[in-house]
């Protein structure tokens, strides 16, 4: 986080330096947040400039959770129901808690590997929100790459093929499939087939441009990304893996420690992120919540 600190009102926005990613908010409480608020916009355009927004100091339930981002843009409902809330299917549920009635809610150990949200969709997430509610002992952070600083940062040669005419990704989200009780007596074949039919394999620029800053940004994770267009099996294997390589070098990753109410939003255009694991035995539940904004996902697709 920056030092750069703006007051307005009671509230306090300590902004990103530039280069870096990540500005942070006190003094709201984003309950109290009413429809057309101009902290709303306020909000939005830390997003889109510093990426990531941590709000300070929350108490969320899930009904008001869901209330806030209907006010900043509109929540998703994640296509797989295994992960929803039971009152609010807008709210994927990441948890190893037992609830009251012995059942687990959500599904455990989500986002443990570099990704963006959906970027196996054709129209993927805009914003990305987690709230959470359990920590673990030993695991309190979530990384990211900033994906516009590792395009400005490519060697010569990678450069050269993701800025040719045309450069394109294919992403898939099937071999990230989370197996459920309704799954038994089904093979391997049948449970990929379905993931398929349900998520097809996407083609997406190499690099896309944000809609709203301009700025450009690789479009590729080593949890999403299976190959490159245009390329045989052994080149493709060789070229993906000097991607990755580098996009996950320890410069390019920013580390956000929890605090107890944090709220955080950040823009998918931009941030590949992951989970950090969690020790066996140790107890862990979280919030999320995609919001979608009104522009399209980068320039030349549709909104």
């Amino acid at each position: 986080m920056s030092t750069l600190a703006l007051q307005i009102d009671d509230i306090e926005i300590i902004d990103a330096k530039p280069g870096d990613i990540g500005a942070e908010i006190k003094g709201i409480d984003v309950n109290e947040i009413e429809s057309g608020a101009p902290i709303l916009e306020t909000i939005r355009q830390l997003i889109y400039r510093d990426k990531l927004v941590v709000i300070r100091d929350q108490e969320l339930t899930a009904d008001s959770y869901v209330a806030f981002t209907r006010k900043l843009g509109r929540p998703q409902v994640y296509f797989q129901p295994q992960y929803h809330h039971p009152d609010h299917p807008e709210v994927f549920v990441s948890s190893n808690v037992p609830e009251v009635n012995g059942k687990r809610m959500g599904v455990s150990g989500t986002g443990r590997y570099w990704h963006t949200d959906c970027q196996f969709e054709k129209k993927p997430l805009s914003f990305t929100s987690i709230y959470p509610l359990v920590f673990p002992k030993s695991a309190r952070e979530t990384s990211y790459i900033d994906m516009s600083r590792v395009y400005q940062n490519l060697p010569d040669e990678l450069r050269k093929m993701v800025d040719a005419p045309g450069a394109a990704f294919v992403h898939e989200g099937q071999m990230r499939y989370k197996v459920q009780e309704t799954d038994v007596d089904r093979s391997l074949r049948e449970l990929l087939d379905r993931i398929n039919q349900e998520v097809p394999p996407v083609v997406h620029p190499a690099v896309i441009e944000h809609p709203v800053t301009g700025i450009k940004s690789l479009y590729a994770s080593s949890g999403f990304t299976t190959k490159f267009v245009g390329l045989n099996y052994e080149d493709n294997q060789r070229f993906m893996q000097a991607i990755f390589d580098f996009s996950e070098r320890p410069e390019h990753v920013h580390t956000h420690y929890w605090d107890e109410g944090d709220l955080i939003i950040w823009d998918n255009r931009y941030l590949n992120h992951k989970a950090s694991a969690v020790k066996p035995g140790e107890l862990s539940k979280s919030y999320r919540i995609g919001i979608y904004d009104d522009k399209p996902f980068y320039v030349g697709l549709e909104p």
